[in-house]
């Protein structure tokens, strides 16, 4: 470091990179300059180092605010819905030290005739929207519009199908009249149409950022909707439902997810399957992640883990995350 003693230049300071800022030996108030981001930044040996001035204290993160899934639709005569993946959202942004932010983590939305949304989840104000529904036969007739859509019914509109959020997720699939429902829209992918099954739920999206977290790298995947004396759709990559299969006058036994559930994963916002004469899936609950890189931990709230040289904080229920 160099003193300029004229009075006219002030005093130079040492410089770095992002990478390669110092490590060890460091102390309250060491202060240089980030010739990555053009800043000047000081030590603190409770936040590390923080950018100097009246903005020392913000600093960026990276989120996945992934919402709850639609659940799936159910009665005991037909082809039904899937429910559709909840909305998908992740991208960064720049918070403030010391101030506390609302994280709201969405419910999967109940399976049932008339299957109900998922709900919202919530990172500061960002907002993921939750999967709509699936259709049944004459409950909901209609499939719902979400973060992405449901599956359209067999009747009576077999045409019909949930639309999907732009940017968060995709729409649902169509049923086939008397025979089969639609499934449910996925992150990744729209749900598939019925067929010679039930459709299939479309694919979520895997986020390798987030995968360190602990927490399955695979979200928001459609549930697959039921088909009429036929086997149900499979199951969207990410957490979707499958959706159930029956033969005509007995009871239809349900696809397998995880541990064997027709439901949506828990924490993925999966839609849940569609049925036809058994039980349908709930959609699953969603979830949100928030990390940034850092030699050490800079906020608090929801489950702390760190790999990388990132720190990640998930929260599987709604909460707060203080800067």
């Amino acid at each position: 470091m160099t003193m300029i003693l004229d009075g006219t230049k002030g005093v130079g300071l040492p410089t770095w990179t992002t990478a390669g800022r110092p490590t060890t030996g460091l102390a309250n108030g060491y202060t240089g300059y980030n010739t990555t981001t053009g800043q000047l930044e000081a030590y603190n040996t409770v936040g590390g180092w923080v950018t100097a001035g009246t903005a020392g204290n913000t600093y960026s993160v990276e989120y996945l605010v992934v919402a709850g899934g639609g659940g799936g639709a159910g009665q005991n005569g037909g082809g039904m819905g899937g429910g559709g993946g909840g909305g998908y959202l992740t991208n960064s942004t720049t918070l403030t030290a010391s101030t506390a932010y609302t994280v709201t983590v969405g419910a999967g939305g109940a399976y049932g005739n008339d299957a109900t949304k998922g709900s919202d989840s919530v990172f500061s104000s960002v907002t993921s929207l939750g999967g709509g529904a699936g259709a049944s036969r004459n409950g909901v007739g209609s499939s719902q519009n979400g973060g992405s859509g449901g599956g359209g019914s067999e009747y009576p509109n077999a045409s019909q199908f949930g639309t999907g959020t732009s940017g968060q997720g995709n729409n649902g699939g169509q049923g086939t009249t008397n025979t089969g429902g639609g499934g449910g829209g996925g992150a990744g992918a729209v749900g598939g149409n019925a067929g010679g099954s039930g459709g299939n739920g479309g694919a979520g999206l895997y986020n390798a950022n987030f995968s360190a977290s602990g927490v399955s790298g695979y979200y928001a995947g459609g549930g697959g909707g039921s088909k009429n004396s036929s086997t149900g759709g499979t199951a969207g990559a990410g957490g979707g439902g499958f959706g159930g299969q029956g033969a005509s006058g007995s009871n239809g036994s349900s696809g397998t997810y995880g541990s064997g559930s027709i439901n949506g994963g828990t924490n993925t916002g999966g839609g849940g399957g569609g049925s036809y004469q058994t039980t349908p899936g709930n959609g699953g609950s969603g979830i949100v992640i928030v990390r940034y890189l850092s030699a050490t931990q800079r906020g608090t709230g929801g489950t702390v883990t760190s790999a990388g040289g990132y720190y990640y904080h998930t929260f599987t229920s709604s909460g707060t995350y203080t800067a």
